[in-house]
């Protein structure tokens, strides 16, 4: 038998992760938020790999309590993730995902783009998620990594902030308030360039998000999320003395 794969949260996401592997015959050990990490880790001491699949939220205190035996075998599928997100907790090299497909409660899995995904796991990444006809792009090097992550994190920050003041969908935000939806992606480069640390190819990024917005026009902008990321961005931009004009005008319209 196949060694296990253990996916830490069965939420919306991990459910569809653990449903490839056991489509390819994996069996999957669910840690869920009320199991002990360290109580799974001694009966599954070495899995084929641990999909980390809790929110945003709660990826770093995952992280700063995962198993020891765990921290080779590692994939990180987080919207918002950055290098940095990782490197704080010393694990040097995990097998990175940025997801690009939808699933919500009572829905199939809704695909927008194909899904990068970096690392040594990454091909069983595609093998996996290609049994539900999610594609996944294998990228090589953490550069283009990198770029995979800002982008999507660009989508994610510009499509739910000046959601917050346009509403609609993702083909209406870029056609109907432009100025807004450019206005707001400016702001979020600015805040990727402060946690980076590198100069971004600006225009190759808005591209990637216009090859987005084109994957699923219908796309709403404004995820019950969007407080709490422009709340986010604002303290980092606080952090950062950043001056992100529009996002304090769309905080400001909130209050």
């Amino acid at each position: 038998m196949d060694k296990a794969v253990v996916v830490i949260g069965i939420g919306e996401i991990g459910s569809v992760f653990a449903r490839g592997f056991m489509k390819l015959g994996y069996p999957v050990v669910p840690v869920t938020r009320e199991m002990d990490m360290a109580l799974v880790a001694a009966d599954v001491a070495e899995p084929e790999l641990v999909v980390v699949a809790v929110a945003e939220k709660d990826l770093h205190a995952t992280l700063q309590n995962l198993p020891d035996v765990w921290r080779s075998r590692v994939v990180l599928l987080q919207n918002e993730l950055l290098p940095r997100d990782w490197l704080q907790h010393e694990l040097n090299n995990p097998t990175v995902i940025s997801v690009w497909f939808e699933k919500k409660k009572g829905m199939d899995s809704k695909v927008v783009i194909a899904s990068p995904a970096c690392g040594q796991f990454a091909g069983l990444l595609k093998e996996a998620l290609g049994t539900l006809d999610i594609p996944v792009a294998v990228v090589k090097d953490e550069a283009a990594l990198l770029f995979e992550l800002v982008l999507k994190n660009l989508y994610i920050l510009t499509t739910n902030i000046a959601g917050l003041e346009a509403g609609g969908n993702v083909r209406e935000l870029w056609l109907n308030h432009n100025d807004l939806a450019c206005s707001v992606a400016g702001d979020v480069l600015d805040i990727q360039e402060y946690l980076t640390g590198e100069e971004l190819n600006r225009m190759a990024l808005i591209e990637g998000m216009l090859k987005a917005f084109d994957g699923d026009p219908e796309h709403g902008c404004m995820g019950r999320s969007a407080p709490a990321r422009l709340e986010r961005a604002l303290a980092i931009a606080d952090q950062a003395s950043l001056e992100v004009p529009t996002l304090r005008r769309v905080k400001k319209a909130q209050a």
